[in-house]
């Protein structure tokens, strides 16, 4: 993966656009430090549909996924109760 200076990157746009569709994922540098990256859309949207699960796969699914569907419980305050007396 290449890396590009963010000037270059802003200055040479369509070189930088073109890179990343022909040699895949481009990295580019802001202050000699990585800052980020440009993908294909076909990767992203791949990385995307890798991330979660759509609906119909987890109705699907074998394996129960309900630890990311139900909110985890809190602990139980009980009152006191005071008699009369």
């Amino acid at each position: 993966m290449k890396t590009w200076p963010v000037q270059d990157a802003k200055a040479r746009f369509s070189e930088f656009l073109e890179a990343c569709i022909v040699d895949g994922p481009q990295m580019v540098s802001k202050r000699g430090v990585e800052a980020a990256v440009l993908v294909p859309v076909e990767e992203w949207r791949r990385l995307q549909a890798a991330t979660r699960p759509s609906l119909k796969q987890l109705l699907l699914s074998e394996v129960g996924r309900t630890e990311s569907l139900t909110p985890p419980r809190r602990a139980v305050r009980r009152r006191k109760v005071v008699v009369p007396g």
